[in-house]
């Protein structure tokens, strides 16, 4: 179990904000994030995670840590990836509502007090940003986007929202819900469907990053998407079982049609480059196939080695609080929940 940080005074809503290289944006980040925060009036914190940044990412949020009592900072061993952050903050977020926005202000934070105050006039559990159109970002990446959140939503044994990232508001239950599950290789977006708690939607226009540029290349989004499928259906399984059995089906069948024209008397057909042509086809069937099937038994290959999520490097607060844990001896936090 994680040691959260000392219980000091009740707060009311907590924002996790997972960051990775983005020192460029951090500054302009946390003024947005404060000025909101001051305005709505609720006992509240800033918990930064950074996820093994290079940059000087994690030494700035631990010194902001130390100057601005509503920060709190963890900074992880390495980089575990943006599922793993997210895991670490909901781990040690203390609020009784608790928001989930990226250090990279493409999500206003200005949205934050309508997330408020659509929580507690709807009484859902979950309050999920819907992107209505996504700024300074390719056509090719907006349609991709578009087309693998529709597929994943088809695939899915139970509804996953279209369109919608990790920007969202999210009830004590819910994140007490996430905090039981016990997988290792994590898809966010769909746990937070999966618990299946009342969902509220606000569609609401991405902006373009406020400085930096973007961590996710093509290959990571692949991956991802990789992830997202691969942890909420077994579909694909079933579509390559199908596309055997139908490539089956033809090749008996035409093998009897050689039969049959052969007895007829007809000459057997022959030809190379029909031949080579069937069993390259044949052969990237069994190869996709083969890897569809090692993507599901790698995820179990993860899942029974039972690492832990993520571990942390160390924690910072502001400097006079009352001594934490480790402080007072006890072992630093460095395993999931």
């Amino acid at each position: 179990m994680p040691l959260p940080f000392d219980d000091l005074e009740p707060v009311v809503l907590s924002v996790i904000v997972p960051a990775y290289n983005e020192i460029a944006v951090l500054e302009l980040c946390h003024r947005r994030l404060r000025g909101v925060m001051e305005g709505i009036g609720l006992p509240y914190e800033l918990l930064y995670v950074d996820d093994g940044s290079h940059d000087g990412s994690g030494e700035a949020l631990m010194a902001l840590a130390s100057q601005d009592r509503h920060v709190r900072t963890i900074r992880l061993s390495r980089n575990f990836g943006k599922e793993a952050a997210i895991t670490a903050g909901l781990d040690h977020a203390r609020g009784e509502a608790v928001i989930l926005i990226d250090a990279d202000l493409q999500d206003p934070p200005e949205l934050i007090p309508d997330m408020l105050a659509a929580w507690r006039s709807t009484g859902a559990d979950v309050i999920a940003m819907r992107r209505r159109h996504r700024s300074g970002e390719s056509w090719f990446k907006r349609g991709c986007a578009h087309l693998f959140y529709r597929l994943l939503s088809r695939l899915s044994e139970f509804p996953i929202p279209e369109d919608t990232g990790d920007f969202r508001l999210l009830s004590r239950r819910v994140v007490d819900a996430i905090k039981r599950l016990p997988e290792r290789s994590r898809y966010m977006k769909g746990l937070f469907a999966w618990v299946g708690f009342p969902t509220h939607e606000i569609l609401y226009d991405r902006e373009p990053r406020a400085a930096g540029h973007s961590k996710w290349g093509f290959f990571g989004l692949v991956r991802l998407a990789l992830e997202g499928v691969t942890s909420f259906s077994a579909a694909p399984l079933r579509w390559v079982t199908g596309l055997g059995l139908v490539t089956a089906a033809a090749g008996a069948a035409f093998g009897l049609f050689i039969v049959l024209r052969t007895l007829q008397g007809h000459p057997a057909p022959s030809g190379y480059p029909s031949s080579m042509a069937m069993m390259t086809f044949l052969g990237g069937i069994q190869l996709l196939s083969v890897g569809l099937l090692g993507e599901y038994v790698g995820r179990i290959y993860v899942e029974t080695k039972q690492r832990p999520r993520y571990l942390v490097r160390d924690m910072g607060e502001t400097a006079g609080r009352p001594a934490s844990r480790r402080e007072n001896g006890q072992e630093p936090c460095n395993e999931e929940a």
